[in-house]
């Protein structure tokens, strides 16, 4: 049987998303650990956060994907916007996991430290330039 060719941008992209749909079953683990360990049968808000996220990231994943497959830019520009956004999303799921496993927190705004308005004004800044790449690139090819 022969499978569709794929630019390699969207293949790497696709494993990217792959790996991280796959991890949220670890995170889905360390939840259901915590709800076993709890005398209310609840985990930490920020491991239900990281499970959950992991699993809507690894979609968004796949949606640039589709975006970097049908954008006309040279792969270099794909690969070089597209695992800004994914750093982000790692860097955030392993955030919610960090606040879950240490159960110091339920909101991390509360009492946050200077760095977090700076990684969220980066994270603004990268998501939205990440996937603006792609989605320029499908655009001119498009028109």
């Amino acid at each position: 049987m022969m499978v569709a060719a794929l630019a390699t941008e969207t293949r790497i992209l696709l494993l990217a998303g792959g790996l991280v749909f796959c991890g949220r079953s670890a995170w889905a683990c360390s939840s259901t650990a915590q709800m076993l360990r709890s005398p209310e049968a609840v985990a930490h808000p920020y491991t239900d956060i990281a499970h959950r996220s992991a699993m809507l990231y690894s979609f968004a994943i796949a949606l640039i994907a589709v975006f970097v497959e049908l954008s006309d830019w040279p792969t270099s520009v794909d690969l070089t916007a597209a695992p800004v956004q994914m750093a982000f999303f790692a860097a955030a799921i392993a955030w919610y996991q960090w606040h879950g496993m240490r159960r110091d927190t339920d909101n991390q705004f509360r009492q946050a430290a200077p760095a977090l308005g700076w990684f969220m004004g980066a994270l603004i800044v990268g998501e939205i330039g990440g996937f603006a790449v792609p989605l320029a690139g499908f655009v001119h090819a498009w028109a």
